[in-house]
């Protein structure tokens, strides 16, 4: 990789980065990526039907059932345009950091808008688990978005919400997947964003490659191979 070459991270590479320092660089710097998990096709089918389905509640100026039913006290964005680019894979929402010249961006699902005019991201999670987990790597999504609302002028409620869709597995199928629907709220702290962007950069730029994490399952399986 150029050094001179254009650094955008995303709330996935920085877990990445988290996860093991090794698999980070090769993704980024060198092309080569850890193995693909296998698609979640339907849960991605899912997350495309429930962004229609809170667009749909936007587009009438009305509060979804699901936020109602919990008692969260906010409306959905309304600037459908803006949260358009928000949500693009390619665009999202951005912070440049001109020190480091490297970019923080993240797609969200959705925002939410409190009476006081603060923000919160609204993200949807659909699982066959039989309970809504919060999980490390959401966290550190949550943060960064908090991060890069606050860095583009927006005031935030330094709190995140998930809605989640359950699979309800105990009335059986007919034809219909049958969900049951929570909503999560966890604070969010954005403080430790930019010390964590800032190592993952100069890790890029580095020629060396660091080492493998301790932890990390795909250097263990590189060790094992090597020895054959």
């Amino acid at each position: 990789m150029n050094n001179n070459k254009p650094i955008q991270l995303s709330p996935s590479s920085l877990n990445l980065f988290k996860e093991c320092p090794l698999c980070f660089w090769l993704e980024k710097r060198e092309g080569i990526r850890r193995p693909p998990p296998y698609p979640y096709a339907l849960n991605a089918a899912i997350d495309t039907l429930l962004k229609q389905e809170f667009d749909n509640y936007r587009k009438k100026d009305e509060s979804h059932p699901l936020l109602t039913s919990h008692n969260v006290s906010a409306k959905l964005f309304s600037n459908q345009e803006l949260l358009n680019e928000w949500r693009s894979n390619f665009k999202g929402i951005r912070y440049y950091d001109s020190e480091l010249k490297a970019t923080l961006f993240g797609a969200v699902d959705d925002v939410l808008e409190f009476p006081d005019g603060k923000l919160a991201p609204f993200d949807y999670k659909s699982t066959g688990s039989s309970n809504a987990n919060i999980y490390d790597r959401f966290q550190l999504q949550m943060d960064v978005y908090t991060f890069l609302l606050e860095k583009n002028g927006y005031s935030t409620l330094r709190k995140g919400y998930f809605a989640f869709y359950i699979v309800n597995k105990e009335n059986g199928f007919g034809d219909r997947l049958p969900f049951k629907k929570e909503i999560k709220e966890i604070k969010t702290d954005p403080s430790y964003v930019p010390e964590l962007f800032r190592k993952a950069v100069i890790l890029l730029r580095n020629d060396k490659p660091p080492l493998h994490s301790p932890e990390c399952k795909f250097g263990h399986w590189f060790k094992q191979a090597a020895n054959f």
